[in-house]
C-alpha cells in the first residue's frame, strides 16, 4: 500500500483529494498538510512514498519544495495552473492534474504510481524460498493486475511485444497475462532449449509449433511472422 501525503493550502481541494485517496484501494492517506513546511516535518518522520501536490502555495511553491528534497518521494502534481507542466516532468513527477480533477484521470495517476513502486520494490526484494523453488520447478513470477503471478513456462504458448510491455499467452487461456517488461528482459528467462525469438515482437515455445508456412508459425489459432532476420536461427532450431 502507497503511503500519501496530500498538500494544499485550500480546505476544499483536500477534502477532494481525500476522498479520491480513500477510494483507491492501494493508498492510504497519512496526512493532509496546508503547505510545504508541514510536509517537510512530516517527511523527517514518516516514510512516505507518493505525494498529491498543490504547485501555487504561500511560503514555498509545490516547485521549490520538491527542487529542496534530497530523496523526493513519487509526486503527482494536481494544480489549476497548465504552464507548469513542463517544469514538472523535468522534475520526473508521476503524472501533472489539472483541477477540477476527474476521478478516471486521478486512477489513471495513482495506477501509474502503483506500477512504478510495485516494480522498485519488486527489485530490491530478494526471492523467498517459495519463489526460488518455483523457478526450479521451471515457473517464472511475473508483476500483473497488482500481484506476482506464476507462469509455468511449459505452458507459454507465445509472447508478443507491446512496446514497454508483453503479453504471455498460455495453453487453453484465451486471455494473456499482461506484465510491464521488454522482450529482451523476459528472454534472458527462459530456457533457450524451449523457445526461439521468430520476430522483433515475438517469442515462440518450439513445443508448441503447429504448422510453418510462408513465414509464419501457427499455434493454436495465432498466426506469427517470422523476420527474415530470425528465419536462418529458427528453422535451424527445427532442423530445417
Amino acid at each position: 500500500m502507497l503511503k500519501c501525503l496530500a498538500i494544499d493550502d485550500e480546505s476544499l481541494a483536500l477534502d477532494l483529494l481525500e476522498d479520491n485517496i480513500n477510494q483507491v484501494p492501494f493508498l492510504h492517506l497519512v496526512k493532509r498538510c496546508k503547505n510545504a513546511f508541514e510536509a517537510i516535518e512530516i517527511l523527517q518522520n514518516e516514510e512516505i512514498d507518493l505525494i498529491f501536490l498543490d504547485i501555487q502555495m504561500p511560503g514555498i511553491t509545490g516547485v521549490q519544495f520538491i527542487q529542496s528534497l534530497k530523496n523526493s518521494p513519487m509526486v503527482i502534481f494536481v494544480t489549476a495552473y497548465q504552464q507548469y507542466a513542463l517544469e514538472g516532468f523535468n522534475l520526473d513527477v508521476i503524472d501533472y492534474l489539472l483541477k477540477p480533477v476527474p476521478f478516471d484521470r486521478f486512477l489513471k495517476a495513482t495506477n501509474k504510481a502503483y506500477e512504478l513502486w510495485s516494480l522498485r520494490n519488486k527489485a530490491s526484494e530478494k526471492p523467498s524460498e517459495s519463489a526460488l523453488e518455483d523457478i526450479k520447478n521451471e515457473s517464472i513470477f511475473v508483476n500483473a493486475d497488482y500481484s506476482l503471478i506464476k507462469v509455468r513456462i511449459k505452458e507459454i504458448a507465445f509472447i508478443e511485444s507491446l512496446k514497454d510491455y508483453i503479453k504471455i499467452y498460455l495453453d487453453n487461456n484465451p486471455k494473456p497475462v499482461i506484465t510491464r517488461m521488454t522482450l529482451k528482459a523476459f528472454e534472458e528467462r527462459l530456457p533457450d532449449s524451449q523457445f526461439i525469438r521468430v520476430h522483433k515482437s515475438y517469442i515462440v515455445s518450439l513445443d508448441k509449433i503447429e504448422v510453418v508456412r510462408n513465414l509464419k508459425v501457427k499455434i493454436g489459432n495465432a498466426l506469427i511472422p517470422v523476420s527474415e532476420h530470425y528465419s536462418e536461427a529458427f528453422f535451424k532450431s527445427i532442423g530445417q
